[in-house]
């Protein structure tokens, strides 16, 4: 098990940028993949992007792609979401996770995670 504390949310203007970092504690941090989910009000919670415990591969949501970059320093024990070009529709609170030794299609299930971060509010206005 992992403990993950995401940071760096805020309000932002349209086009505007931020960088969501999530620390986490507790062992063996290189073994797990990573991902960032969202979930908007009355929506289902999405993922945004995930990058394998070796760090080699990420996948993004088609509607982040060429904005957003998801990255891991494993020394550091951190995964960073950059955001650029921010749009209204990317308001959402932001949440990290972690997955034991899994790659591939099953990162972008909501479901198959089971370690959560408290999640972080990003709000853009228009």
């Amino acid at each position: 098990q992992v403990q993950l504390v995401e940071s760096g949310g805020g309000l932002v203007q349209a086009g505007g940028s931020l960088r969501l970092s999530c620390q986490a504690s507790g062992r063996a941090f290189s073994s797990y993949s990573m991902a960032w989910f969202r979930q908007a009000p009355g929506k289902e919670r999405e993922c945004v992007t995930a990058v394998s415990y070796w760090g080699g591969t990420t996948s993004y949501a088609d509607s982040v792609k060429g904005r957003f970059t998801i990255s891991r320093d494993n020394a550091k024990n951190t995964v960073y979401l950059q955001m650029n070009s921010l749009k209204p529709e990317d308001t959402a609170v932001y949440y990290c996770a972690a997955l034991f030794g899994v790659t591939g299609t099953r990162l972008s299930d909501p479901y198959e995670y089971d370690n959560w971060g408290q999640g972080t509010q990003v709000t853009v206005s228009s």
